[in-house]
């Protein structure tokens, strides 16, 4: 069979993009989700649309490919391509542009049955004319009736058409900002397709081009809320077992480190407020106006104070854990007590002396701190949390570590479970010296 670019499911293109861009480019014999076959078929179409940007080096196991980007030469992002490439059939490219002129040329509202008889003109020219009936024209009118490019008058029994007013293009310069930054960002690469080439004021330090593959169902998603709807979601969990489930959207979070997408929202049927990343959504179907929107948002806000990222371990305004840690540091790192200060997000930071500060903090999740919390081993001088499960989680991993650098807590670089205190403490004795000296 014949390779075709014809796209006729994009879930589809979303998930080759994801297992090749996002988790790793596989290789033909790594992919056992689809046949070869189509495995050839679609990586011959992603490399027609980034050929540009994909490399690859040789290793002992073989060729190895991959995707690199630089931001400094790409100001856009380049997996907009997909989103841009469409199948249409032949009837479909000849009623876009025949109804296009037809409307184009008339300032007065138009019947269907005017419309088609305009077509049927037009073609009438050809020596084997393609013919449509009005129930084909009919669907291609309401079709771009929904997408906002004709608007629809009714009179009595009558529906007449007329082109959609024209609305003056925003500023390239917030063009070029949201189609990078923002969630549905697509939306303002195909607009910027229309200004033609410019010269960008914009680059990004760390540009998350991956939520792109997601605007459709972003798109959804935000429809959703706007409307106060349920929606049904099919989501696949993380073994890849894929289930609906019916949730209320809530609020789409964006994290500033990763650029990985999630929706929170509530789920009536476990009365809990959960986080779903938005790249294991497969679709969204909507559903019935949910009364108790505006409530839940309001549940929402008052939770948000207390989330250190997504996760809320399934509360909805029930008790919090409570997380608290010291660190001592040396004269010349104060830098230290900053750090806390910029990364603290929903805690508290009190200095205790000069070389002590102490980090405190009420969520609902503590489990998300630990990772963060462990940047600071051998500074930390005492620990403690609610969660006793997480501190003694904490002190036995520091065991474990321990024993892999064949030391023993009772050593000079470590007299306690938390780290090498003494160890800093005699430094923080020596530059204290040399400063007074």
């Amino acid at each position: 069979m014949a390779y075709s670019e014809l796209i006729k499911n994009f879930n589809r293109i979303r998930e080759y993009m994801q297992e090749f861009y996002v988790y790793g480019f596989k290789s033909r014999e790594e992919y056992t989700r689809r046949s070869a076959r189509s495995y050839d078929d679609e990586r011959r179409r992603l490399e027609s649309w980034l050929g540009r940007y994909m490399h690859f080096r040789q290793t002992r196991e073989g060729k190895q490919v991959f995707i690199s980007i630089d931001s400094r030469v790409s100001r856009h992002n380049p997996l907009y391509t997909a989103w841009k490439t469409s199948s249409f059939t032949d009837g479909d490219i000849t009623l876009h542009f025949m109804i296009a002129d037809i409307l184009h040329d008339t300032e007065t509202a138009l019947t269907l049955k005017e419309i088609t008889d305009a077509v049927d003109s037009r073609l009438a020219a050809f020596r084997n004319p393609k013919v449509f009936d009005a129930s084909t024209i009919r669907k291609k009118m309401q079709e771009y009736t929904e997408e906002g490019l004709i608007r629809a008058e009714k009179s009595g029994k009558t529906v007449t058409y007329r082109r959609a007013e024209d609305v003056p293009e925003p500023d390239r310069d917030m063009l070029d900002f949201f189609s990078e930054v923002s969630p549905c960002g697509v939306i303002g690469s195909f607009l910027l397709d229309r200004a033609g080439h410019h010269e960008s004021h914009f680059a990004f330090k760390h540009h998350y081009i991956t939520g792109a593959m997601d605007s459709e169902i972003v798109c959804a998603v935000f429809e959703a809320m706007s409307e106060k709807r349920q929606v049904v979601l099919e989501a696949a969990g993380r073994r890849g077992h894929v289930r609906e489930i019916h949730v209320v959207p809530l609020r789409v979070m964006i994290s500033t480190q990763s650029g990985r997408q999630h929706l929170m929202a509530y789920v009536p049927g476990e009365r809990r407020m959960i986080s779903f990343r938005m790249d294991r959504i497969r679709s969204v179907r909507a559903g019935e106006v949910c009364k108790k929107a505006d409530d839940l948002r309001h549940t929402l806000d008052a939770m948000e104070p207390h989330l250190w990222g997504v996760s809320t371990q399934g509360r909805s305004g029930e008790r919090m854990e409570h997380v608290e840690f010291t660190v001592q540091y040396a004269g010349d790192e104060t830098f230290i007590h900053r750090r806390l200060e910029r990364e603290k997000r929903c805690g508290r930071v009190t200095r205790v002396d000069a070389h002590t500060s102490r980090f405190e903090a009420d969520v609902y999740d503590a489990g998300e701190l630990m990772p963060w919390i462990r940047t600071f081993i051998c500074r930390i001088t005492h620990f403690s949390c609610s969660d006793k499960l997480l501190e003694a989680q904490l002190q036995l991993d520091l065991r474990e570590m321990y024993e892999m650098y064949g030391l023993n807590e009772n050593n000079e670089f470590g007299n306690n479970e938390y780290g090498d205190n003494e160890y800093r403490n005699k430094e923080t004795e020596a530059a204290e010296g040399g400063v007074h000296a």
